[in-house]
């Protein structure tokens, strides 16, 4: 799932058992010690992705959390311009 271009999560439509997220660095490392489920972003940079494995210990009230942070935080690094075009439709 990408905004303005850039990916913000990622995950098999068809087995969904897990899906990366970007994530703040120190945010991330909190989540990996608080949850068996989250690990670090599997075939992704470490240091700003996780991986959430939906079947585990993770509440679906937290993803949900986690999917908009991390839609948040691709779309604030956008372009003026850009988010600016995405606003307009």
């Amino acid at each position: 799932m990408k905004v303005g271009g850039k990916m913000f999560a990622l995950a098999d439509v068809d087995n969904f058992t897990s899906i990366n997220l970007k994530c703040d660095p120190g945010k991330a490392i909190e989540l990996r010690e608080q949850y068996a489920g989250i690990s670090p972003g599997y075939h992704m940079n470490k240091k700003h992705w996780i991986t959430v494995n939906v079947n585990e210990d993770v509440p679906d009230s937290l993803l949900q959390e986690l999917i908009s942070a991390s839609y948040t935080l691709v779309y604030d690094s956008l372009p003026k311009k850009l988010k600016y075009e995405l606003e307009m439709g």
